[in-house]
């Protein structure tokens, strides 16, 4: 139960305005952290603000951006993110991040200020329907309509964003009610008899699995982002050892298993290994694990893992079965249900034969390495792989605990293949909407939740972003000189909005259009302009000495990493092909587009 729950509140039973008890039931839930942005219908919420000694506020410069850094918080902590903004605009504002955390299954409250009562439906100055607005992109919804609703409301919010699926929750207040007075009460339980997730499991169920797994000859974990919510890698790697199962992993799910377990085959999907590719799509059993068989790992559905059966365990009903059917459905919190699988495989000496299997796997990563000799050729130039790959042995080495967030594009994917990341909430991406622009703010975001809220010593964030995308929420950059957070920023600079441009390589015959930036600021003045540290790279020899620098500052720091415009992500599934077509692509190349219709 967090801090301050309820009767423990200081101010429980104490008459107040609604603005105060926002506040004092954002307080009773444990909130430190607060980022958000000012408003006529918000000002007095933010007045309240100004008595409370446990709330720190993050001031933004956009609304969307308040959502990406509290999305960044709450993926970086597991802790609930928590966002203000005001009406209209402000709450129009935060619709892209409130879309963002539910793709991607992170636990928000936004919380938006609204029109009077009696000016709702009238068109009144700054008025919108963020309610009806929102309705899709959410878990649930309020519109408040009296101060004594404020308490239950908020306790409720918190509630249903972390249980469960995790995912933002809308509490949008008039302005009106925020004046009323209220006995401030606290709720000490929450009980909403329609919102009951399931997290044991069914008993049969679970026995039919192990039954199943115990059959398989080429099986394989398929892990994705409900794993991290679940905080279940212990659970997973105690499988893998029983089972002697392969693993791969979904783009949400990087870091839920160490990169050198010899089990783990990485990185799946339309930029994942060839080797990963072929686990999956080949497998005689999935057991797919918080994961929802998205179309950027599948690829074409009706040619994916065509000789598989499907164990699939996700706490949220709606997933399964909705883009593969189940053979064993089995819904439940991913670690207690891993769990019972556990004991039943201690108690019971019956195991896979996966021997073959192992070794045909094995066979194809040494055949077909995901990092390319020839991105070790001797040259000035920096090639983005190895560029990252150098990123990645800088940051494993360091005596700090360095989480890494991402932009959305090329570099995204480069940083996916070639990041060794060894620990769940420290690779921080938008993977279900993909999002520009969700990677800066973020890492703000996690920066502030780690090292400002949570204490803890020698821990970094560094986002990685392309130079097309970095510039959707640059103006953040001043978000983090105000709140003194030390985010490094490394931009990979290739001039060009480069994975469309891609796209425009290989299925468009290059007929490249609005996809090469000519007019970019300067990266280094611009970071400068909000008295960041900042530097410019240009040669391969520059380069490790400059991450280093950057490294080791105190202070914000930006790198601006020059780029060739025509490096490619590879390998690449084609769009609307099979996931057994992945291929190794180059910038000589042109590929067949297929149907996607």
């Amino acid at each position: 139960m967090p801090r301050g729950i309820g009767s423990k509140h200081p101010l429980q039973g104490t008459t107040m305005t609604g603005a105060r008890a926002v506040v004092a039931s954002l307080e009773a839930e444990g909130v430190r952290v607060l980022f958000g942005y000012p408003g006529g219908q918000v000002i007095r919420i933010y007045d309240a603000l100004y008595d409370s000694t446990q709330i720190q506020h993050v001031l933004v410069c956009h609304e969307q951006a308040a959502v990406h850094a509290a999305d960044g918080y709450a993926r970086a902590t597991g802790d609930v993110g928590v966002v203000l903004a005001t009406s209209g605009p402000g709450a129009t504002n935060t619709v892209t991040g409130i879309a963002t955390a539910y793709m991607d299954s992170v636990p928000l409250v936004v919380i938006t200020g609204q029109v009077p009562r009696h000016l709702i439906g009238t068109d009144a100055f700054q008025e919108s329907d963020i309610v009806g607005i929102t309705m899709p992109i959410v878990k649930h919804s309020y519109l408040l309509q009296s101060a004594e609703e404020i308490a239950p409301t908020i306790r409720e919010a918190f509630h249903i964003a972390k249980t469960g699926r995790p995912g933002p929750v809308l509490v949008d207040i008039p302005s009106d009610i925020t004046t009323q007075l209220v006995r401030f009460a606290y709720p000490d339980t929450v009980n909403i008899p329609s919102y009951r997730p399931t997290y044991k499991g069914n008993a049969k169920q679970i026995r039919m699995a192990h039954t199943r797994i115990c059959e398989a000859s080429a099986p394989v974990l398929y892990v994705g982002g409900g794993a991290i919510s679940s905080g279940c890698s212990q659970q997973l790697l105690q499988l893998m050892s029983q089972t002697n199962i392969p693993a791969v992993t979904t783009l949400m799910a990087k870091g839920i298993l160490p990169t050198d377990e010899p089990l783990n085959f990485g990185f799946v999907g339309m930029h994942g290994s060839r080797y990963a590719n072929y686990a999956l799509n080949n497998a005689d059993l999935i057991i797919a694990c918080g994961t929802r068989f998205s179309d950027r790992v599948t690829g074409k559905l009706e040619t994916f893992a065509p000789h598989a059966d499907v164990i699939h365990i996700d706490i949220d009903p709606a997933e399964i079965g909705k883009n593969r059917e189940a053979t064993i459905p089995v819904v439940g919190d991913l670690a207690l249900v891993l769990n019972a699988l556990n004991d039943m495989f201690a108690k019971h000496t019956l195991r896979p034969d996966t021997q073959e299997w192992l070794a045909q796997l094995a066979a194809l990563r040494q055949e077909y390495p995901l990092y390319k000799p020839e991105y070790d050729a001797e040259t000035s130039a920096i090639v983005p792989q190895r560029a990252m790959k150098l990123l990645s042995r800088l940051i494993n080495e360091s005596a700090d605990d360095i989480v890494v967030t991402t932009e959305v594009g090329q570099h995204q994917m480069w940083a996916a293949q070639y990041l060794d990341v060894n620990k769940p909430r420290h690779f921080l991406t938008s993977g279900g909407a993909g999002t520009m622009g969700f990677g800066f703010p973020a890492a703000i975001g996690a920066a502030v939740g780690l090292c400002v809220e949570h204490q803890q010593q020698h821990t970094q964030v560094v986002c990685v972003a392309g130079d097309g995308s970095i510039q959707m929420n640059s103006q953040e950059m001043a978000t983090a000189a105000l709140a003194h957070v030390p985010v490094k920023l490394v931009i990979f600079d290739n001039r060009a909005l480069g994975m469309v441009r891609q796209w425009q390589q290989l299925f468009y015959h290059e007929r490249y259009i609005c996809t090469e930036l000519q007019e970019n600021p300067h990266f280094v003045a611009l970071a400068h302009a909000y008295n960041w540290k900042a530097e410019q790279v240009n040669s391969w020899d520059e380069l490790a000495g400059a991450y280093r620098r950057m490294l080791a500052s105190e202070e914000p720091y930006l790198l601006d990493v020059r780029i060739a415009r025509d490096e490619l992500v590879s390998p690449m599934v084609a769009p609307g092909a099979s996931l057994d077509e992945s291929k190794d692509v180059s910038n000589q190349q042109q590929c067949e587009k297929e149907d996607v219709r």
